[in-house]
C-alpha cells in the first residue's frame, strides 16, 4: 500500500492520500479523542501524541497537529493509516457521516438566494477546498450576510479569512447582488 501525502494551506495540518475510497457519504470532522470513538482509524491516530483533529473526506484523511514537528509524526500517521487498511477494519464505527452541523438558518423568502448561494458552493468552492484537505458547508443567510462552516484543514487554518474574504465572498457577490458578506460560524 502506497500513501501519499500533501501539505495544505494550515501548517498544522497534512493530508493523506491512502489511494482507497475513505468515506462514502459526506465528511466527518473529529476534534478530540472523545469523537474518535465513532472510528477505529481515528482512535489509532489521536493515539499518536500531539495528534488534534483528524478529518476524512472521499479519498483523503487530514490530520492536524498541536504538538511535535512533522518529520517525528508523519512516519507514526503513516503506519496507523496502513495498519487500518490493512486490517480490513471498517472506517466508522456506527456507519454513516457526519451529522449535520445543526439547523440551516435563513428567511424563507429567500429561498431561492440560498438554494443559489448553496450550488455556488457545492460546484465551485467545495472542490477547491477538498483539494485543500478541508470541507465548508452552508450554515445560513441573514441580512445578506452569509455563514458557513470550515472542516478539515480550513478549520484554523491562517488563510482560511482571507479565502472566506476574498475567494468565496467575491465568487458569491459576482453572482448574488443581495450577498454582502462571508462569515464563518
Amino acid at each position: 500500500m502506497f500513501i501519499q501525502t500533501e501539505a495544505t494551506p494550515n501548517p498544522a495540518t497534512l493530508k493523506f492520500l491512502p489511494g482507497q475510497p475513505v468515506l462514502e457519504n459526506g465528511t466527518l470532522d473529529l476534534r478530540d479523542a472523545e469523537q474518535a470513538g465513532q472510528s477505529p482509524l481515528a482512535e489509532r491516530l489521536f493515539g499518536i501524541t500531539g495528534v488534534s483533529g483528524v478529518f476524512f473526506g472521499s479519498d483523503f484523511i487530514t490530520v492536524t497537529k498541536n504538538a511535535g514537528e512533522w518529520q517525528q509524526l508523519k512516519p507514526m500517521i503513516l503506519g496507523a493509516i496502513m495498519e487500518h487498511y490493512m486490517s480490513g477494519a471498517p472506517l466508522l464505527n456506527t456507519g454513516g457521516a457526519e451529522k449535520s452541523d445543526g439547523d440551516e438558518f435563513f428567511d424563507a423568502a429567500d429561498a431561492e438566494t440560498v438554494a443559489t448561494i448553496k450550488e455556488l458552493i457545492e460546484t465551485r468552492v467545495r472542490p477547491a477546498v477538498a483539494n485543500d484537505g478541508g470541507d465548508i458547508t452552508f450554515r445560513g443567510f441573514k441580512d445578506g450576510i452569509v455563514y458557513l462552516n470550515m472542516k478539515g484543514a480550513c478549520s484554523g487554518c491562517p488563510s482560511s479569512t482571507a479565502t472566506l474574504r476574498h475567494g468565496i465572498q467575491n465568487l458569491l457577490r459576482h453572482f448574488i447582488p443581495d450577498v454582502t458578506e462571508v462569515r464563518p460560524m
